[in-house]
């Protein structure tokens, strides 16, 4: 278990400072940035890196929502959720750290936003709350099923994490403008911390929508599509 969760730990850490690094340090320069698709891209070959280098150890869930959702098609342990949640909100807060140390380290420096989630106002493309939810439960639960079918024995092995960092990148180009894309409790815990806005405040919903999409991704999956029924 202890391996398992340091896998965790180090698999989270990376996709929140690989992903939320490249929206705060990378994107900010029109001239040279990478832009929205290069965020999104960035978060899908975090996922992707990672599930190749310690995908074998825990599975490579690297988020909470993702643990459950495997819970709820019968693919995790569920005394083994808690520990993992643990591990990886440690390593986004981790990540988030050190991300932060890097991005202030520099005269002058604003933090601002610092890549987190947000609605209304803090919404990049000013969406409701309602807009927010909607597309975080409907995108997680797609994500969730993308994973358990890619990673089933209809899938020739070796192929999932191709297909699940190409999902989260789709994810990303669909909702940057909406949320900021969460989809990862985790990842928005990790960041809010050390926003200079409200993003604490609304922090409640990118746990819950999160959440509530990947069981009834797990859920539409197990019923409609688990290799076992």
């Amino acid at each position: 278990m202890l391996k398992k969760l340091s896998a965790e730990i180090f698999g989270t850490f990376w996709l929140v400072f690989g992903g939320c690094g490249s929206a705060v340090l990378a994107a900010a320069f029109p001239e040279v940035g990478i832009g929205l698709t290069g965020v999104s891209i960035a978060f899908g070959l975090t996922v992707l890196t990672m599930a190749y280098a310690v995908g074998g150890i825990s599975g490579g869930h690297f988020n909470p929502a993702v643990s459950l959702g495997l819970a709820v098609a019968g693919k995790f342990s569920w005394k083994d959720l808690p520990a993992y949640w643990v591990a990886q909100v440690v390593g986004a807060i981790l990540a988030g750290g050190a991300l932060y140390l890097v991005a202030t380290g520099k005269a002058d420096a604003t933090v601002g936003g610092f890549a987190s989630n947000g609605y209304d106002t803090l919404s990049p493309g000013g969406f409701s709350m309602t807009a927010a939810l909607i597309i975080e439960v409907l995108l997680t639960a797609f994500f969730l099923i993308i994973i358990l079918g890619a990673t089933s024995g209809r899938v020739p092995a070796g192929f999932a994490p191709i297909a699940i960092g190409l999902a989260l990148t789709l994810i990303h180009l669909i909702s940057i403008p909406v949320t900021n894309t969460s989809v990862n409790p985790a990842r928005s815990t990790g960041v809010a911390l050390f926003a200079e806005t409200a993003a604490l405040s609304q922090l409640w919903l990118f746990w819950l929508a999160p959440l509530v999409g990947a069981a009834i991704g797990g859920l539409i999956y197990k019923l409609l599509w688990n290799e076992k029924a």
